[in-house]
């Protein structure tokens, strides 16, 4: 298998899942495929970018591959690749990491105090 049919898997499989889960389609005909696959095991997996991909990627990785256990490799191995691109492009693309809040302190307190330190000072 040439490096190229992987990457043309690859590709293939994002934009076809990208397609099933995420758009409405040419004249809407994919929102009304899903609309009609009602609330069963089909529309739960249409919604679902991760578990749709290993679906899609199979035909793909069973004529790509030319043997039993490059085929069940590259089905991962395809599955994974489209689900990396629909991590670098959706929407929740980039990573702001995390949350840091600072708590409000009083800037005039120390650990000792002026009057304490008078004292010592003179004795």
């Amino acid at each position: 298998m040439d490096f190229y049919w992987l990457v043309i898997g690859v590709l293939a499989v994002w934009r076809l899942t990208h397609l099933l889960q995420a758009e409405d389609g040419p004249a809407d005909l994919i929102v009304r495929l899903r609309r009609r696959m009602g609330a069963g095991f089909l529309a739960r997996l249409v919604d679902c970018f991760y578990c749709l991909s290993l679906w899609v990627a199979l035909p793909v990785a069973c004529w790509i591959g030319r043997r039993t256990a490059e085929r069940l490799l590259l089905w991962l191995a395809i599955s994974a690749g489209a689900i990396l691109l629909e991590r670098l492009t959706g929407k929740q693309a980039g990573w702001s990491g995390p949350l840091y809040f600072e708590d409000k302190e009083e800037s005039d307190v120390l650990l000792r105090r002026p009057s304490d330190c008078a004292g010592q000072n003179g004795q």
